[in-house]
């Protein structure tokens, strides 16, 4: 991936073009010293002038990239101390006396409803959109070269010499502080999507950070100043600006490409709403426009790769063919996977199945997407004015997914999962909810997933039926936790999690967890059996892949790890889970007795037992469960096989997946009240078994008679008043008790269907 560069002949501007903005329709803003404000269009030609002449030296652009038609008023920072509200024809609307020297920085909030100024004389304001002063943050002895917000916009992000300062804006929390350059910093970016900061200095090195202050990448030093930085909306790469260079970054802080523009110093950089262009203000007069070329994707046997002639080239490394594709608009997007190709341009998005290159379904777009995700029979697109639109492969809408608060600038890979039957977004205004929607009506599915702490990434799993349905979380502590979505459960799994990723084919889980690869090849056991949790992970040493590291694909039994310097390196995982998988879904247990039997390995016996048990083959899960010397669990298998009624033995399997509130739901809709009875009192609920004995009136003697007897082996009186009543009303008679227990058996053994386990 690399920039591709384009720069007028000869300079529209007359002096140092100090800042650069971006419209919301991609119009670019360009001011400079030479006092003019112009316009430039998507190609980096000029399209003419916007202010012919500004009073004051401009030393910034502000404009709030939201809805269409709603920022027609932008900023101009000045070094009179005063900052203008231009309209978009070019007629200044208001002056505003803001600071004591110049105006350094300025910046709107997420929202566009407050603009941030900083300027020489170290203070810091936050005005209205309408440019009333609505408070002070801070005074500081020196000038803030740099002001950003947060992703919540509840605080402000300063550079002051050499230190970066975080300011609440709240009354309460302290002040954060800490050195980030030897020289000063000139330049810092605060991305909302991956909540890391970027910062640029005098002693010619970008850093980035994440929002506690801690350095997470340090760049050697460059040969000039670091003069300007900026991230893509889209939070996967940020570009550095410097004299006579420009760097494309990926978020881990590696060098993507790096161009030598004849541009001078790179004063100010902005991005396209879009995140696949940039513009920078040249020190010597220039506008420098970069488009981003050469991306590339990969799924399984295909490679994609798009060129600067804005051409689509697909390589089938299998056939050894290639297809190459024109389009007529920007290509903006582009997604691949599970067969199928997504192009998406300004004006259109183009499907293509993988098994047919030359017949896409094509339809019509509304609005330029920001973001693709894709499972295996649908697609979601987002775009800022329209929502979540969950597409099938045949490029008809299904769905529009909305709620109150949904912040669609803010959602990407970590924030928005789809499966083949529900989609779940991390609610970035309440970060401790997950919310699941159903793809066919868009209509909320349950509750939302509540966690006690706040939730950074999220994924579904893609494989399974839809009530097997599981989400993983990764939270602030960098904690892996599992639910299913539709009864929340959640189960820890690790800490020290880097990174996770669902299998694109399977139910396997995978992550990078202290410099180990950790998967987990049945993660549904923590919902059969837990014991067997340990038992079904596989570890194997990850050192090579270092810090931040991030997952790219894990497809079959193959695992790519991008490492924090960019290079990927491939893993593997054992490939016979895969093939388990396969067996178990079309009911083939004996040929997965017959694997597990070649293999001879404990980890594969442990999944079966686990699949076995969920899938209530009580044959196939004894020889699973004696392989691993789980004696107790083999003679309770045995028990369950013994019990002459289906829904004895299902209630008997939810117990024994530590689920008994739903054993008791079996047998009570299946009418064995007896059973049920007898339930809750192995479980020692004894008050739970006397109310269902007086509600069914029967078997009140069977209780008490239990309950004594327990009593009386661990030597204690009866204290509990409702059994003391109802002992003084009924008698106990164990012959009787005994009796009644035998018919209760004869009953279930008759009742229709009820037969013996068969293999």
């Amino acid at each position: 991936m690399r920039f591709k560069i384009t720069q007028q002949n000869t300079n529209e501007h007359n002096d140092i073009v100090t800042a650069v903005a971006w419209t919301a329709s991609n119009e670019l803003l360009s001011c400079g010293d030479d006092n003019r404000i112009l316009r430039w269009n998507m190609k980096g030609e000029p399209a003419g002038p916007v202010v012919e002449h500004v009073d004051s030296y401009c030393t910034d652009l502000a404009w709030y990239n939201g809805a269409k038609g709603t920022a027609s008023v932008f900023a101009v920072a000045c070094t009179d101390g005063t900052f203008r509200l231009i309209s978009g024809t070019g007629r200044v609307e208001k002056t505003v006396e803001a600071h004591k020297g110049a105006v350094v920085s300025m910046r709107w909030n997420h929202e566009g409803s407050a603009l941030a100024s900083a300027g020489e004389d170290g203070q810091v304001k936050v005005w209205s959109r309408s440019g009333m002063l609505r408070s002070s943050i801070v005074t500081l002895p020196r000038a803030v070269y740099c002001v950003v917000w947060s992703p919540d916009a509840d605080a402000l992000l300063l550079a002051s010499e050499n230190n970066i300062i975080l300011k609440s804006l709240q009354a309460g929390p302290k002040q954060m502080q800490w050195k980030a350059h030897e020289g000063t910093v000139l330049k810092i970016d605060w991305n909302p999507l991956n909540n890391l900061i970027v910062s640029g200095g005098e002693d010619c090195k970008y850093k980035v950070w994440d929002h506690y202050g801690r350095q997470l990448f340090c760049s050697s030093p460059m040969d000039h100043v670091i003069t300007s930085v900026s991230w893509a909306p889209n939070g996967q790469y940020f570009a550095v600006g410097s004299y006579n260079m420009l760097r494309l970054c990926d978020k881990t802080g590696w060098t993507s490409c790096r161009d030598k523009p004849s541009s001078g110093s790179l004063m100010n950089i902005a991005w396209t709403a879009d995140s696949t262009g940039v513009a920078c203000a040249g020190g010597n007069g220039s506008v420098i426009f970069g488009h981003i070329v050469d991306r590339e994707l990969s799924w399984r046997h295909i490679n994609v790769r798009l060129d600067e002639k804005n051409k689509v080239h697909v390589q089938d490394v299998l056939s050894e063919t290639m297809d190459s594709f024109d389009f007529r608009d920007r290509v903006i997007e582009m997604s691949l996977g599970f067969g199928f190709f997504l192009v998406v341009t300004s004006a259109q998005c183009y499907v293509y199945n993988i098994q047919n290159w030359n017949t896409p379904h094509i339809f019509d777009l509304k609005d330029s997407v920001s973001f693709i995700t894709q499972s295996e029979r649908h697609f979601a697109l987002v775009d800022l004015q329209t929502g979540v639109m969950i597409y099938n492969y045949e490029g008809r809408q299904l769905s529009t997914i909305k709620f109150p608060g949904l912040r669609l600038e803010f959602l990407n890979k970590s924030s928005l999962s789809l499966s083949p039957d529900v989609v779940s977004i991390l609610d970035r205004t309440q970060p401790k909810l997950v919310r699941s929607f159903d793809l066919v009506s868009g209509r909320a599915i349950s509750e939302p997933l509540e966690h006690n702490m706040e939730i950074q990434e999220m994924a579904l799993s893609q494989c399974g039926s839809a009530a097997d349905r599981k989400v993983c979380i990764v939270d602030k502590n960098r904690d892996l936790y599992i639910s299913t979505v539709h009864k929340h459960n959640l189960m820890k799994l690790c800490s020290m999690v880097d990174t996770c990723m669902w299998n694109d084919s399977t139910d396997m889980l995978t992550a990078v967890a202290d410099r180990k690869l950790l998967t987990w090849y049945y993660p549904n056991v923590v919902y059969v059996d837990r014991d067997l949790l340990e038992a079904t992970k596989g570890c194997k040493d990850a050192l090579a892949v270092g810090k931040l590291s991030q997952l790219v694909s894990f497809s079959g039994s193959q695992v790519s790890v991008r490492r924090a310097d960019g290079a990927v390196i491939a893993m593997s995982v054992s490939p016979y889970p895969a093939m388990l998988y396969q067996d178990a879904e079309k009911g083939a247990w004996e040929k997965t007795i017959r694997l597990c039997r070649f293999v001879q390995d404990r980890t594969l016996w442990a999944c079966l037992a686990a699949m076995a048990i969920h899938g209530r083959e009580l044959h196939t899960a004894e020889i699973a469960l004696a392989a691993i010397d789980e004696v107790d669990k083999v003679q309770f298998i045995n028990h369950i096989k013994s019990i002459p009624s289906e829904q004895g033995r299902n209630a008997e399997l939810s117990l024994f997946c530590r689920r008994p509130d739903e054993a008791e739901q079996i047998l009570l809709q299946a009418k064995l009240v007896y059973r049920a009875i007898k339930l809750n009192i192995r479980l020692y609920r004894w008050d739970r078994a006397l109310d269902l004995a007086v509600l069914h009136k029967t078997h009140v003697d069977t209780v008490l008679a239990y309950r004594q007897r327990y009593l009386q082996q661990h030597n204690r009186q009866e204290s509990n008043k409702r059994f003391l009543q109802y002992a003084q009303e009924v008698s106990i008679n164990w012959e009787t008790i005994k009796s009644k227990i035998e018919n209760e058996k004869r009953k279930e053994s008759e009742l229709p269907g009820a037969r013996p386990y068969e293999q």
